[in-house]
């Protein structure tokens, strides 16, 4: 396995790592989009794409939490904006996303 390069404590540190609540998904035609609406708590709802769809039928997701960078900046993918990244890991060709128990509040910081 390849180590990734080093960062600084301060830069692990800027990144802003929350649980959400998906709340709806639905597939982006002609890509490997799922379009998510994702509960923040107190940071509120926010689109998020996240190119799952090869894994995820995109009502398996609903009501699922799971951890979302919520820090970046808004980016632009097949006319639709992001405003976030959710975590998961390629495993034998597929996705797994970085589920959390029901039980993580929505907005919850992680790290």
């Amino acid at each position: 396995m390849d180590q990734a390069s080093t960062c600084t404590f301060d830069d692990f540190m800027k990144v802003d790592i929350r649980a959400g609540r998906i709340t709806a998904a639905e597939a982006v035609p002609k890509s490997e989009l799922l379009k998510l609406q994702v509960d923040f708590g107190e940071l509120g709802t926010r689109q998020v794409l996240a190119r799952i769809s090869r894994s995820y039928e995109p009502s398996t997701l609903v009501d699922m939490t799971a951890a979302f960078v919520v820090n970046l900046p808004p980016r632009t993918m097949k006319g639709l904006e992001s405003n976030g990244m959710i975590l998961a890991a390629e495993i034998d060709g597929g996705v797994q996303v970085a589920l959390l128990p029901g039980t993580v509040r929505p907005g919850t910081r992680l790290g």
